[in-house]
């Protein structure tokens, strides 16, 4: 072992005094405190902050420029990541809240229409036999006028349990101005709902609405296109559920005026009350006529009677859910629609 004199030159360290802050030869353990790394970018924003109107004096368009091109471009960044996060947002949500092939009813194939004919305005939901409940035509106030209502509402509702593979819509939009914005549609739901659904329990998850509709070849039309919007594609079957004296309206007028097969549409029709049975029968005749010269209803009386009976300017969205529609519901002729429709190919 090495001894080195007193006072020599060489000095002992315990620890390298390199990258340490404590060392043994400053005099016994001096502590210096490690300086923390300068922030420079604060400063040189306020530097350059100082400067800027020094710069501007000199340079005035320059400095302008410069700020607007650097404005610009922080709000274009700034709009990028939003429309991107909120896109990916909204385009997540939508497709989690569907099925996996983006339909909710995807399953069903056949429809089952109920037409609406009045609107339920009762609070209470067991009077819908009563003609009070209803809101009524001068026409349609005839003793019974209420249970025929209810007939159709459980005529669709049997027609459905019926079959497994159908959708039931009904069809009707709000049309009676002092009823209030209450749809034919959801009154009939309503109903059924109040019903237990006739004791089949089993339609009302594929029992819906379609809320629209102004008259009875639009109750066709949209409730097809409605349809298409529910299950992505089109029906195979038809049926339609009504009153027995517009089967004819129905079975041919419209179907025909949409194309639709023969084979693959169904009707059940069920009686008018027989104090306006005679009254029903002429005034369906009359309106028979007005369709065979128009059938789709586009023009002359039909066509105000349409706009009459949409007192609160409801926006249809049809066809939206249906574009294999569109150019049909474009069209306005006395000759059948002469273009290709989706149901063509397998008639």
């Amino acid at each position: 072992m090495k001894n080195y004199p007193f006072g020599s030159s060489k000095a002992f360290h315990a620890y390298s005094s390199r990258g340490s802050d404590f060392d043994l030869e400053s005099g016994g353990g001096t502590i210096r405190k490690s300086r923390k790394p300068k922030n420079s970018f604060p400063k040189m924003i306020k530097s350059l902050g100082a400067r800027l109107p020094h710069l501007f004096k000199l340079h005035p368009v320059l400095v302008s420029i410069v700020c607007v091109s650097f404005g610009i471009t922080v709000l274009i960044l700034v709009s990028s990541v939003y429309e991107s996060r909120i896109g990916s947002a909204v385009a997540y949500y939508k497709k989690s809240d569907l099925d996996g092939d983006g339909y909710p009813f995807a399953s069903l194939k056949n429809l089952v229409m109920v037409a609406g004919h009045s609107v339920y305005t009762s609070s209470d939901c067991g009077r819908v036999d009563k003609e009070d409940s209803w809101f009524l035509e001068s026409y349609q106030k005839n003793p019974g006028q209420a249970a025929t209502f209810l007939s159709h509402i459980q005529e669709g509702v049997d027609a459905a349990a019926k079959d497994d593979d159908s959708l039931l819509l009904f069809s009707g939009g709000e049309t009676r101005k002092d009823a209030g914005p209450l749809s034919e549609a959801q009154s009939y739901w309503a109903v059924a709902e109040s019903k237990r659904w006739f004791g089949k329990d089993e339609v009302r998850p594929r029992a819906l609405t379609e809320e629209h509709a102004r008259d009875s070849f639009e109750n066709l039309l949209f409730s097809v296109c409605r349809f298409r919007e529910l299950t992505g594609s089109y029906p195979q079957n038809i049926t339609v559920v009504s009153y027995d004296f517009k089967e004819e309206r129905f079975a041919h007028l419209h179907r025909s005026a949409m194309g639709f097969p023969e084979s693959r549409f169904f009707y059940l029709g069920t009686p008018a009350t027989l104090s306006s049975k005679e009254g029903a029968l002429k005034g369906e005749a009359m309106v028979r006529s007005q369709f065979q010269e128009d059938p789709y209803g586009c023009v002359g009386s039909l066509w105000r009677k349409k706009l009459k009976r949409d007192p609160f300017h409801r926006t249809i969205p049809y066809p939206n859910g249906c574009p294999e529609m569109a150019e049909l519901f474009k069209y306005c002729g006395s000759a059948p629609f002469p273009g290709s429709l989706p149901w063509d190919s397998s008639v």
